[in-house]
């Protein structure tokens, strides 16, 4: 697996509740690739995984990529997020990636993808992202 700036810090308590886990990344192109847990105590009456909890998951991809990217030096604040729902999400085991399209001095601009473990699309999503210094927002 390759090593990134993830490596150096402690999961935060929501990531841990996603399942979140690494699965690929290529820094130095701003693309991750992350896994996920869809949870059956995630979902809805409906009995699919609600879209707050399928946009936390696309959340917890982009930032990530721009935190590989720039080697751990610049942590996100997402200003807006705009998510489209393509089918609804059973739960199961699900794939985010995220890439970077534009890393500025203060703002990034990503996109991501939520697939089902087979690659069935579930959800798309934009964001656009504040950047602070990783020294200044992590605790």
């Amino acid at each position: 697996m390759i090593q990134t700036a993830l490596d150096h810090i402690p999961a935060p308590p929501s990531a841990q509740l996603l399942g979140w886990h690494l699965l690929d990344a290529r820094p130095a192109e701003g693309w991750i690739r992350i896994g996920f847990d869809g949870k059956h105590e995630f979902c809805n009456p409906a009995g699919f995984i609600q879209g707050g909890i399928l946009s936390a998951m696309l959340d917890d991809t982009m930032g990530p990529a721009v935190f590989v990217m720039t080697e751990g030096r610049l942590y996100t604040v997402t200003v807006t997020m705009t998510v489209n729902f393509m089918a609804p999400a059973e739960p199961g085991p699900m794939i985010g990636e995220g890439r970077v399209t534009q890393l500025g001095r203060t703002i990034a601009f990503m996109e991501g993808r939520l697939t089902r473990a087979g690659g069935a699309l579930i959800a798309t999503a934009t964001a656009t992202a504040r950047l602070v210094e990783s020294t200044r927002a992590l605790r």
